[in-house]
């Protein structure tokens, strides 16, 4: 009975506010500028990544294993875009600052979930080219389309089990002093350091995630890349190389765009007193910008794409110049 009551009283000592206030964008200069740049970020992110959706849902050819990546790819990107800065573009338009405590989750989770998606499918895709220039004779054995559709499906299971656990903690917590948010969205880092209990597990989970889906991605994808150049020196041929070379082009600058803004933000952070304005700028950007170039990669360093894009505006000019 007395073991009831202890958890009836730390039940009820757990305070939730009906509201968070999200400041992170509020005190920089000339914001309205800083907003025109987002929207404008937003509707080239949308447009350009609905477009590599909809070639390779539509067009036959490109239904080839790493076409599976890259069409997960757009679509956390689309996701993370739409989690993030539509509720950055509300603030602005209409002055509200303020987010419900289940919308604040709502938001946390769907930001994470997205981002660590974009990720996980950039090691997917290490993976497949990893397959494709060291083990070329047993690729279609290893990698195809089913084995993909089971691997993304058992990651998009497994990151939506992480992130929730790791927004559901965030219920335990009491917020009985500030419900103010230095952030530009309900960022799990600057929400749980305002509790006024224990937060130590929620320090660990954090720092777990990040290890997960920071740290680990990059080892992965680093020692793929020592394989396969490892592979390329075997190959006798300059021209052979730079053949098989050329097909880790577009998967290298993904990487490249996605993990360095955000190790470069992350160790300013560390290195650098940052002011608060230049944190949330530089962080924001991290994750903004990323899936906005995305696309433009695609379509300007893979031939397939390319190609069928230029198929698709000759024909238009076909049809337009017969109707005239």
């Amino acid at each position: 009975m007395s073991s009831l009551n202890a958890s009836f009283s730390q039940n009820v000592s757990i305070v939730h506010p009906k509201y968070f206030f999200i400041v992170g964008l509020s005190g920089i200069p000339y914001s309205s500028y800083y907003y025109i740049f987002l929207f404008m970020i937003y509707f080239i992110t949308v447009i350009g990544n609905s477009i590599v959706l909809l070639i390779i849902a539509f067009e036959r050819s490109l239904h080839s294993p790493k076409y599976i990546g890259v069409f997960n790819l757009a679509l956390a990107d689309i996701g993370e875009t739409n989690a993030l800065i539509p509720n950055m573009m509300n603030n602005f338009l209409f002055d509200s600052q303020y987010i419900s405590f289940n919308a604040c989750l709502a938001n946390m989770f769907f930001v994470f979930l997205f981002s660590s998606m974009q990720s996980v499918t950039l090691v997917v895709l290490a993976y497949d080219r990893f397959i494709a220039i060291c083990l070329p004779l047993r690729y279609h054995a290893l990698v195809n389309n089913t084995s993909m559709v089971l691997v993304f499906s058992a990651v998009w299971a497994f990151n939506f089990s992480i992130v929730a656990l790791m927004v559901s903690l965030i219920t335990r917590l009491s917020f009985c002093e500030s419900n103010v948010i230095q952030s530009y969205f309900c960022d799990h880092g600057p929400v749980f350091r305002l509790a006024c209990n224990d937060n130590s597990i929620n320090k660990i989970i954090a720092f777990l995630v990040s290890a997960l889906y920071l740290v680990a991605p990059l080892i992965i994808i680093f020692l793929s890349y020592m394989g396969i150049f490892l592979a390329l020196i075997k190959i006798t041929t300059w021209q052979g190389r730079l053949k098989a070379l050329r097909t880790c082009f577009s998967h290298l600058f993904l990487v490249g765009i996605y993990f360095l803004p955000i190790c470069c933000s992350y160790i300013a952070a560390i290195l650098v007193s940052l002011t608060p304005n230049a944190r949330v700028i530089s962080t924001s950007l991290a994750y903004a910008v990323p899936p906005m170039l995305n696309p433009i990669i695609y379509v300007l360093k893979t031939a397939e794409i390319k190609d069928i894009i230029q198929k698709m505006l000759k024909n238009k000019s076909a049809i337009h110049h017969n109707n005239d």
